[in-house]
């Protein structure tokens, strides 16, 4: 498997591999990506790729149930096969490695590595052992996110994130994790996107596990964020060399208009997107605006509690993948109101780099205590089509071009930004999408499980290939 995935990087378009066309990726010279300690990797979720849900001792996840029920995921689709990860890691890794990616960040599936009863399944850890010491060798640097989203069954027949007891389980499940993988971790991020958890799977059910209640999802977030805050000092316990942080996602919002009320729906989106997340971490408080969208529905706080979670941060994870415009509703908050005329992606998100730029330069001024960042996340969804042995994804090439163009005019205005991660290294299971929409820069045939890369990988190769001979 490892010399067909050689051979898939070796199969570079010709224009490309002769240095004929004109690069559409390759930043300016003055561009902080040039810095030989810009990280740039590609990042992947453990239920997306992996498949074997019923293998080597694995649990059910949340994502198991959700995605077998009907109505849920689109098409039908489950992970259970997903990218078959599990028994091509190595090609895998070859691959991420051939194209000269500096940085994984890879996922790992709680319900892989414990049984119910909180006991290490040794078949489960020693799969990502043997990946983790993978990229060891290859010189690749892991970014291991703990928890993206694939709770197991299990704690959520008990009550998942609304149950405070999660946080504990999951403050054992990070101690399991830390003292078997130390050493082999460059950077541990606690949860992936707690917004996702709590909002589509408590609040909105677009998500596993499939609830809707407001009240739900604050209480949910709480436990979430607590969860985060009792494993870093576990993580720094037991895995002192590694840094430790979290993932956020974050949405740029912008008013409809001038007025005062579409004004204020706009700053309430970037509340309920940003500040819900970003100020306990990094204040120690929630923001009182969030309750304004949403009544009644504050969260029971401990004594304690927010201190655990305001746990200081070595990095902070940042995804983006869009901006909304909002107007007033006419009541507590705010309306999507599509602007016409503007490039989307396959998901109908809107194509807008300066927000990325402008989130994090406004990060900058509102937390003084603002970590070290590193873009986790950042990338589009295409209709990808493998013609003639290749994948020209054109508008991915100018959308990751544009970003990572965002990305340094935040640098040179003070932000610390110290990487960039693609999502996604390759097409994957999208969740409630299925396998419908490919947000990889390495196409998947779900079918035969052939990787062809994608252009725009072709060219941040021969980006990377370019910077390391200049250092």
């Amino acid at each position: 498997m490892a010399n067909d995935a050689s051979a898939a990087f070796d199969t570079l378009s010709p224009a490309v591999s002769k240095g004929s066309l004109a690069d559409p990726f390759t930043p300016p010279a003055d561009s902080s990506l040039w810095r030989k300690n810009f990280l740039l990797g590609a990042a992947t979720a453990s239920y997306q790729i992996e498949g074997a849900v019923d293998e080597d001792g694995r649990l059910p996840s949340i994502w198991d149930t959700f995605s077998a029920t009907p109505g849920k995921v689109l098409a039908g689709d489950t992970g259970a096969v997903a990218c078959d990860h599990y028994h091509r890691w190595e090609a895998d890794i070859d691959m991420l490695a051939s194209l000269g990616l500096e940085g994984y960040r890879l996922s790992i599936a709680w319900p892989r590595v414990m049984d119910a009863a909180g006991r290490p399944n040794r078949k489960g850890l020693d799969f990502y052992k043997r990946l983790l010491n993978r990229l060891k060798e290859k010189g690749i640097t892991s970014f291991v996110t703990l928890y993206h989203w694939d709770l197991p069954q299990h704690l959520e027949d008990r009550g998942g994130w609304l149950n405070r007891d999660t946080a504990y389980r999951f403050a054992d499940y990070t101690d399991l994790m830390s003292r078997e993988l130390a050493g082999t971790v460059d950077a541990w991020a606690t949860l992936n996107e707690p917004w996702c958890s709590a909002y589509l799977g408590y609040g909105n059910g677009h998500h596993a596990p499939g609830l809707a209640n407001d009240r739900f999802a604050t209480q949910a977030m709480h436990h979430l964020l607590l969860a985060h805050g009792l494993a870093i000092p576990v993580l720094r316990g037991n895995d002192p060399a590694s840094q430790k942080g979290i993932v956020a996602n974050i949405g740029r919002g912008t008013a409809n208009s001038d007025s005062a009320a579409d004004q204020r729906a706009a700053h309430l989106f970037e509340v309920q997107h940003n500040a819900w997340i970003l100020d306990p971490l990094l204040k120690g408080e929630y923001p009182l605006d969030l309750f304004e969208l949403w009544p009644g529905t504050e969260p029971l706080v401990l004594d304690g509690d927010m201190q655990t979670i305001a746990a200081p941060l070595d990095f902070l994870g940042i995804n983006y993948y869009f901006r909304m415009n909002v107007a007033s509703d006419g009541a507590h908050g705010f309306r999507d109101v599509p602007l016409e005329g503007v490039e989307r992606t396959q998901m109908g998100w809107e194509v807008y780099p300066d927000g990325l730029r402008d989130l994090l330069t406004g990060f900058k001024k509102t937390y003084r205590n603002l970590p070290p960042i590193y873009i986790t996340e950042n990338g589009m969804a295409s209709d990808d089509k493998v013609i003639d042995g290749h994948v020209d994804d054109a508008q991915r090439i100018s959308f990751l071009k544009r970003h990572l163009a965002a990305v340094d005019q935040a640098i040179k205005a003070g932000v610390d930004v110290r990487g960039y991660f693609l999502w996604s290294l390759m097409d994957n299971f999208e969740w409630a999408f299925g396998y419908e929409r490919r947000f990889g820069v390495v196409h998947v045939d779900y079918s035969t499980q052939k990787r062809t890369v994608k252009r725009s990988a072709e060219l941040v190769a021969k980006f990377l290939k370019e910077r390391k001979a200049r250092v």
